[in-house]
């Protein structure tokens, strides 16, 4: 992670290594004819949730940037709230990857009934996660303070910033 916090190439990397484990467990609870369990809808309602959760904790981050900072927003609220973002960014990724990884095996026998009745619950909680992962990214960019902007607020090395 960067000053600009957790870029797309580490959460492409966690979503393609949690496929990769996804499907060879998938691959093998399902080698002896045993089917794949189907998710809970309730994980799929909680990743949803999760997302909202973390869009709404970040609007007052995102309100007091853009208001110039008339607003009041602890310090540590706000980066508390970018690891947030972050965290469900990264689990969003771990839990695409991992969905991916087991609609790929579903899609490799659809010769089975029961596989093709179980597309939807699996591309459903893939979508639901690539959902937290988007909803991740934009808290974190919501909490992006600018170079110009920190810049501003520090003033020159030799004095103290401003308080306001």
């Amino acid at each position: 992670m960067s000053r600009n916090g957790i870029r797309l190439q580490v959460l492409a990397l966690v979503a393609l290594v949690t496929a990769v484990l996804g499907w060879l467990v998938a691959f093998v609870v399902t080698r002896d004819g045993t089917l794949l369990q189907r998710p809970p809808w309730a994980a799929g309602v909680l990743l949803v949730v999760m997302g909202g959760l973390v869009l709404w904790l970040a609007r007052p981050v995102r309100r007091h940037l853009r208001s110039g900072h008339r607003t009041s927003v602890e310090a540590l609220r706000a980066a508390r709230t970018v690891v947030l973002a972050q965290a469900a960014a990264l689990t969003g990724a771990a839990a695409s990857g991992w969905y991916l990884g087991q609609l790929a095996s579903l899609l490799g026998d659809l010769s089975l009934v029961a596989n093709r009745d179980r597309l939807l619950v699996f591309g459903l909680m893939l979508l639901a996660s690539v959902l937290l992962v988007v909803a991740g990214m934009v808290a974190q960019a919501w909490c992006r303070i600018d170079r110009d902007d920190d810049e501003d607020r520090t003033g020159p090395a030799d004095e103290p910033a401003p308080h306001h």
